[in-house]
């Protein structure tokens, strides 16, 4: 059982998820000056000394755009259930600012890839480590159901080929999805999971767009536009543990500040619902959210800041509206993407399959006809 090519995508479902419009790629490439870049490690080779075992992992990278040590970006975090780990979480609470692209990989590899994105950084900005220190936002899901933990199968080339793809890919198509990057390994809902994306766009005509790392759930709980899905499908008892975890990512172009960005962030637990989430005691929820419509420098911020006033208050509704919808939406996308993956074991998360949630989800709609 598995994905069907020629539905990819939510859209490809003929259902659309909440009622704002979508950006022209419906994904967090909508959001100007916005890349996302991916390192897939995939390997099927003997245990040591012989070789380097299963790898189902790998490493995806967001950035914003722009020198964002000179000029880091207001952003703000929030968390549903925090069995996971951010760095730069904290920093990111206490000064209300990105200062690195947001690096994403598997639980047990985070400390590479921290310390491979410091490396990278410092050689694109001699600064860094000189005139101050960065943080870098590395965020973590376990891929241990079909990547084999035990072995640190990441390397710096690997974060290297993330990080610069995502430096290129800024005002492309929409970033890959499904298993890739760090979403190779990741099951959700009881179905393979893994890098999803979507944006929407705000009645002031900005973006808001959204990536997510999904890992969480199980399939009982699936819901898909409000129809049951999960239920609805025919369970296997070999589908992955339920549990799990979900990063999720919002970047929008609109002057938000850092507590805007918070409250922001803390909406997309609202889209993760819609789709079956419910926080389980094992599963890091961890938001962020970013906004580079009040970017500023980094030695006089409230200089530039000044000249602009941030979206407040009521004004910022459909910034709320739009996080819940795209969040959905990418979790929903992941999964569609995603083929069935073996991986460690023999263990196996089984690829969506889409013709037979299509058929549902029609069935649903005449019946709400009547």
């Amino acid at each position: 059982m598995g994905n069907d090519a020629d539905v990819t995508r939510v859209a490809d479902l003929g259902i659309k998820i909440g009622t704002m419009p979508s950006g022209l790629t419906a994904s967090i490439a909508d959001v100007p000056g916005v890349g996302v870049g991916h390192a897939t490690v995939w390997r099927d080779e003997p245990p040591p000394p012989e070789g380097r075992g299963i790898a189902r992992t790998g490493v995806t990278v967001i950035d914003p755009g722009g020198n964002l040590f000179r000029s880091p970006v207001p952003a703000g975090g929030a968390v549903l259930n925090g069995a996971g780990e951010c760095t730069g979480f904290l920093a990111a609470a206490e000064w209300g600012l990105a200062e690195t692209p947001v690096f994403l990989t598997s639980t047990m590899q985070l400390g590479r890839v921290y310390d491979a994105a410091c490396e990278l950084l410092i050689e694109e900005e001699p600064a860094i480590g000189a005139s101050d220190v960065i943080i870098p936002i590395v965020a973590e899901c376990d891929d241990s159901f079909l990547s084999d933990a035990g072995r640190m199968q990441l390397t710096r080339a690997d974060v290297k080929t993330a990080l610069d793809a995502a430096r290129s890919a800024a005002g492309g198509p929409a970033p890959a999805e499904g298993a890739v990057g760090s979403g190779t390994g990741m099951s959700c809902l009881g179905f393979k999971g893994g890098i999803g994306s979507a944006s929407r766009l705000t009645p002031s005509g900005h973006v808001v767009g959204v990536l997510v790392m999904s890992n969480f759930g199980s399939q009982e709980r699936l819901t898909i536009d409000g129809v049951p899905v999960g239920r609805l499908l025919p369970a296997e008892p070999a589908a992955p543990p339920p549990g799990g975890s979900c990063i999720t990512v919002i970047v929008t172009d609109a002057p938000l500040d850092a507590a805007a960005c918070s409250r922001l962030a803390r909406r997309a637990g609202l889209g993760l619902a819609r789709t079956g989430s419910t926080g389980h005691h094992g599963s890091g929820e961890i938001f962020l959210a970013l906004a580079t419509g009040l970017r500023a420098p980094r030695v006089e911020p409230d200089v530039v800041r000044a000249n602009t006033s941030p979206i407040t208050g009521y004004g910022l509704d459909p910034f709320f509206a739009a996080a819940v919808e795209a969040t959905e939406e990418a979790v929903l996308n992941s999964m569609l993407a995603a083929p069935t993956v073996t991986g460690r074991d023999g263990n196996t998360s089984r690829g969506l399959p889409a013709s037979e949630v299509k058929a549902l989800l029609h069935a649903a709609y005449l019946a709400r006809l009547g």
